[in-house]
């Protein structure tokens, strides 16, 4: 190798100062129908067209949270291993977004927000703290009642959904309207619930792909449980009033209540603004009472942890201490 190459290659490489702040670099980049490789340079997505030819575009990996990897998409593993030193999430994805498939978090994401989940969903009191929390982050403050249990939360979730059922069968004059969803019987379903558990799968993957750029675990949820999604769906449920429950009640009259459902979900999300509003309400709902924000990795690599004095710094040679 060249000296100016093994210039070029260590320019490239990350030092851990340079790692970037969940606060600093809470991107999301798309792309589809590209190849993704490394270089000497960088990681660069290699784009073919009848029109221009083939044009690299390079990417700004260390200020990218999450990369979604779309359709028709190829990725060498030397471009997965700088992305993966670079702290960026790597998402496979359906077209626009929708839809995670499979995900790659990289070994320097930070476990903060993994930590204040798994603590809140280990305790019961705290469980249910959350749980009222997305219950009034939907319904307004103040909206459950005071000691409310879970089943009484979800009673209450039931009877306001139920009621907005009601009032947009009644705009869209399609009469009464049931929630249902039977894949053994798929076919016969009417168009709205056709369009809602479409739209639905899709804001599945997008809220998937966000808990994965944060280092959440989807699976551990608070008011849904045994499943690797559980708390993709807890989250997904904030928002299901706003864009998907309306959407599916517009294609009352559909003839491809699906496939229409996917493509103006995914047209008319602004996906770039919807993550970054997730991530915030994730850390809202799960530290209500501190400043949300990542620790700098330039001042604090790694915690320990003691039972006695709680977290310690990392980096430190603590020998001294030892009886």
């Amino acid at each position: 190798m060249s000296p100016a190459n093994s210039a070029r290659r260590k320019l490239a490489a990350p030092t851990v100062a340079m790692l970037p702040r969940v606060g600093d670099s809470l991107s999301f980049l798309y792309l589809d129908i590209v190849r993704i490789h490394q270089d000497d340079t960088g990681v660069c997505a290699q784009v073919t067209t009848e029109q221009r030819g083939t044009e690299l575009v390079y990417l700004p990996t260390a200020a990218l949270s999450c990369i979604l990897l779309g359709p028709g998409t190829s990725i060498t593993a030397r471009a997965l291993a700088t992305l993966a030193r670079h702290g960026t999430t790597v998402v496979i994805t359906g077209s626009g977004g929708v839809r995670a498939y499979a995900g790659m978090t990289p070994d320097s994401l930070s476990t903060t927000w993994l930590e204040h989940q798994a603590r809140s969903w280990a305790d019961d009191t705290q469980r249910l703290a959350v749980a009222t929390r997305m219950y009034e982050r939907r319904f307004g403050r103040n909206a459950a009642p005071p000691a409310s249990t879970l089943a009484q939360l979800r009673g209450l979730e039931g009877q306001r959904v139920k009621a907005l059922y009601k009032l947009l069968a009644a705009q869209h004059r399609i009469g009464r309207f049931k929630r249902a969803y039977d894949p053994e019987a798929w076919d016969t379903q009417d168009p709205v619930n056709l369009a809602l558990s479409s739209a639905n799968t899709c804001l599945y993957g997008i809220v998937h792909a966000t808990l994965l750029a944060m280092g959440c675990s989807p699976a551990l949820g608070f008011v849904h449980s045994g499943n690797q999604q559980a708390f993709v769906y807890d989250i997904a449920d904030l928002y299901k009033a706003e864009l998907t429950i309306p959407l599916a009640f517009s294609l009352h009259a559909s003839t491809d209540p699906e496939g229409e459902a996917r493509r103006r979900f995914r047209d008319g999300l602004r996906l770039f603004k919807l993550m970054p509003r997730i991530v915030v309400d994730v850390q809202r709902l799960l530290q209500p009472e501190t400043d949300v924000d990542e620790p700098d990795p330039q001042e604090q690599l790694v915690d320990l942890w003691d039972p006695v004095s709680g977290v310690l710094p990392g980096g430190t040679n603590y020998a001294g201490d030892a009886q």
